[in-house]
């Protein structure tokens, strides 16, 4: 990313720990609140949890003073959003993309915006991303990294593989290339596309032997593959190729989903956000490539269409962590996916648990966050109130800690 402009350095300093909080971070830091869900399945009440360094080293229910009692709170992990597009934005003109006959933004600009995505997102209480985009995200991840920029905890793809280039097919040999180069890269997953867009009916896009070769070489690389499919021949070819995870899935048969679950694939519907804010959006995005009347049509019949999937999905017992696919307007909104499960049937426990420990899981860091137990890293948030109860509670997040650095409280 280019150097920080004015905005960004303006949003780095405001969440800056201050001395206070630096210091109390070097001494141990000890927050006590009237619930602690542990992003597994458990509540407990009255709990303390001990932080030193950017790990949690205890958690129980002592009384005595502590650094920050947050009271009447429910303290979580913090949330992980398996699928952002953390870069897109609303350009200066309040449009998506540049347009013919209109200026387009300058560098800062686009640096501006992006630094306010990553804020909104992490004071969201979502504390890791997975950002499934470009080349440029290496930047980002490198300054979250360092500190130079203030947002989650970035995952990303540096990049995606799709089935044809310029309209002509791709070898299986160039694809296994390809999966090489971002592995050479810096990806930490690779992101493929093996159907068209739901604006375009979502039929698949890349053969049985292409995937093959694309999630072979990626799980010789040691990668995971997350893979954009909507139809359920697409979703079969996929899981039958041995990729790891399943986006989007609008159209997915019960015969996918089963098959998901028995091959251990995740799976992650995208139900609450992504349309949603496109519709809601509709008049910014209209005319920049394909979208279209005839897209938002497709768009808004998706919505109910995925919600009766959805409940299919519930029942079939496939694993499914939080992922919102959050495009320009839809950042540090991401809890709106939450709810919209709970809604569309889901329990709020295991809501709560795709947002956390399952989350973690499916990318690979099961062992390091998503979990708020002695060892595990100190991302930890609190929303008022009774989660489990009142889903809605996610949005209200009124705590942020990302590992052992508090960028939000009360």
């Amino acid at each position: 990313m280019r150097a920080a402009t004015a905005l960004t350095i303006l949003l780095l300093t405001s969440l800056m720990p201050s001395a206070h909080d630096s210091d109390a971070q070097a001494t141990g830091v000890t927050i006590r609140a009237a619930r602690l869900f542990d992003g597994r399945g458990q509540m407990s009440t009255d709990r303390v949890i001990e932080v030193r360094g950017s790990r949690i080293v205890a958690i129980d229910g002592r009384a005595g003073p502590v650094t920050h009692d947050l009271g009447d709170v429910t303290l979580l992990p913090g949330f992980i959003d398996v699928h952002t597009h953390i870069d897109w934005h609303f350009q200066p003109n309040g449009l998506f993309g540049p347009r013919e006959g209109q200026p387009r933004e300058t560098p800062e600009q686009r640096d501006a915006a992006v630094a306010a995505n990553l804020q909104a997102t992490l004071l969201a209480g979502f504390t890791t991303v997975q950002n499934v985009g470009s080349a440029a995200d290496a930047a980002l991840r490198a300054g979250v990294t360092g500190g130079t920029l203030v947002g989650p905890r970035i995952l990303t793809s540096l990049g995606q593989i799709q089935g044809s280039r310029r309209g002509e097919p791709l070898s299986p040999d160039m694809l296994r290339e390809r999966v090489r180069q971002l592995k050479d890269t810096g990806a930490d997953v690779i992101k493929v596309f093996a159907s068209e867009s739901i604006r375009n009916g979502g039929a698949p896009t890349m053969t049985q032997e292409q995937l093959d070769a694309v999630c072979g070489e990626a799980r010789a690389q040691g990668l995971r593959t997350l893979v954009h499919a909507h139809a359920s021949e697409a979703i079969i070819r996929v899981v039958n190729a041995g990729c790891t995870q399943v986006e989007h899935g609008a159209y997915a048969s019960d015969e996918a989903l089963a098959l998901m679950r028995d091959r251990g694939v995740y799976f992650d519907p995208n139900i609450g956000l992504v349309l949603q804010n496109y519709i809601e959006n509709k008049a910014r995005f209209m005319g920049y490539g394909n979208y279209n009347e005839d897209g938002f049509a497709f768009m808004e019949r998706a919505v109910g269409e995925k919600g009766e999937m959805f409940g299919r999905a519930v029942k079939s017992g496939v694993k499914m962590p939080l992922g919102t696919d959050a495009v320009a307007g839809a950042h540090g909104q991401n809890a709106r996916e939450i709810i919209a499960r709970v809604e569309a049937g889901q329990p709020a426990v295991d809501a709560l648990i795709s947002a956390t420990s399952l989350g973690a899981a499916s990318i690979g860091m099961g062992s390091v966050i998503g979990t708020l137990a002695p060892g595990f890293e100190a991302d930890i948030i609190a929303v008022r109130g009774n989660p489990v109860q009142d889903i809605t509670s996610t949005r209200d997040v009124v705590f942020v800690m990302k590992g052992g650095r508090i960028v939000k409280k009360p």
